[in-house]
């Protein structure tokens, strides 16, 4: 009986095994360098708003808190966006008639809330508390990027679970004093730029990252600290300053690098371990 396949029959058929293959793999690289690019995760992109406001005019240049626009950013699980109440603080005595403010004063006549778009928009099935992550020391900055330098907002950082994770599961080298939460220009403790940082007793009712006290000068050589308090003059008294002496019996402990403070502060907060996370309810509601 004839052979209906040729002898190269046989090659071709691994070559096109092989072929296909080498398909599903550059298939599955390419969907995979997709969804994390920023036609997906939308990083780096500006979006269009209702008023081109600038982040690094009003906190760089005129020195705007954080928490004076999102008050709710250490008490609830989300930053909140101001009403616009807030713009109109300001904006009802300068700039006021400015034609990029017009939907500002326009909201403001009408009670219709600006419809700003959000850049930090996670997925529904995605529970994130803000403020206990401001409570436990991470910073702005670490995942918003150096918003006093934006003139207009956009996301500096993929927040997909990986990048989740990836702080989760290492929280030490993005952990700072709670004073430095709102500081953009952290960069943490060097050899050359050490921080010491001591604890003092945890009280009910507040947060365990307020018992650490951190100083960037050396309290050794400062001497004990001395607060003034000037008394009011009054008639036929020479005014006196008398001087409130704190106790110098506190124990700082010197850092000279990120991983040594993280460290230190993961067991000083009481922050959980990776290990000590087996629920998954702690992202997902």
């Amino acid at each position: 009986m004839a052979q209906i396949f040729d002898r190269s029959s046989n090659a071709l058929a691994r070559m096109s095994l092989v072929l296909t293959g080498l398909i599903v793999i550059a298939l599955g690289v390419t969907l995979d360098q997709l969804q994390r690019s920023p036609w997906v995760t939308r990083q780096g992109q500006r979006p269009d708003q209702p008023v081109p406001f600038s982040h690094k005019h009003h906190v760089q240049g005129l020195g705007v808190q954080c928490q004076y626009c999102h008050t709710s950013v250490e008490k609830s699980s989300y930053a909140g966006i101001p009403p616009t109440k807030t713009c109109m603080n300001c904006h009802a005595q300068i700039w006021t008639n400015a034609g990029l403010l017009e939907p500002v004063r326009q909201s403001w006549a009408t009670g219709q809330s600006l419809v700003w778009t959000k850049v930090h928009d996670l997925p529904d099935y995605v529970y994130f508390n803000h403020s206990i992550h401001v409570n436990k020391g991470i910073g702005c900055s670490s995942c918003h990027g150096r918003v006093d330098q934006m003139p207009l907002m956009y996301a500096q950082n993929t927040l997909q679970m990986e990048w989740c994770l990836n702080c989760h599961r290492d929280p030490a080298k993005n952990l700072r004093p709670t004073s430095q939460i709102y500081n953009m220009a952290w960069e943490g403790p060097s050899s050359e730029k050490p921080v010491w940082c001591s604890v003092s007793d945890d009280k009910s009712g507040k947060p365990t990252a307020q018992s650490v006290n951190c100083v960037t000068r050396d309290p050794g050589t400062a001497g004990t600290e001395v607060a003034s308090l000037n008394l009011p003059a009054m008639p036929g008294v020479k005014p006196v300053a008398e001087a409130a002496v704190l106790p110098a019996a506190v124990s700082y402990t010197r850092f000279t690098s990120q991983r040594e403070l993280g460290n230190y502060l993961i067991d000083h907060y009481r922050i959980r371990k990776p290990n000590e996370l087996s629920s998954c309810e702690v992202c997902h509601r």
